[in-house]
């Protein structure tokens, strides 16, 4: 099953993983929310979102909300997949206690 989680080479990544748990709850934030909620560099999370992105996990793109902002959403696929991730680690940490007698 651990191999299940380093194959994922989306959400196996922690900066990766925290940008989906942090827009799940939310759907749609804006660039700077984002970086401040995970305290970021620009570069840095631009480059995680840019992977996000290509496979289908975001949505980026230009908006107005008191001025011009870059906004980043989760898309259905990002949220099926990080639900599916959260399960997968769930199987795993239960499996580590039952294994430790937790």
């Amino acid at each position: 099953m651990l191999e299940e989680i380093t194959k994922n080479h989306i959400l196996g990544s922690p900066v990766r993983l925290s940008i989906a748990l942090y827009l799940l709850p939310r759907r749609r934030v804006s660039f700077a929310e984002l970086q401040k909620a995970l305290n970021l560099t620009p570069g840095n999370l631009e480059s995680h979102l840019k992977k996000l992105e290509r496979e289908g996990y975001v949505r980026i793109f230009k908006g107005f909300a008191d001025r011009p902002r870059t906004f980043i959403e989760i898309t259905d696929k990002g949220a099926r997949e990080t639900i599916a991730f959260l399960r997968l680690l769930k199987k795993v940490i239960d499996e580590v206690l039952h294994d430790r007698g937790e």
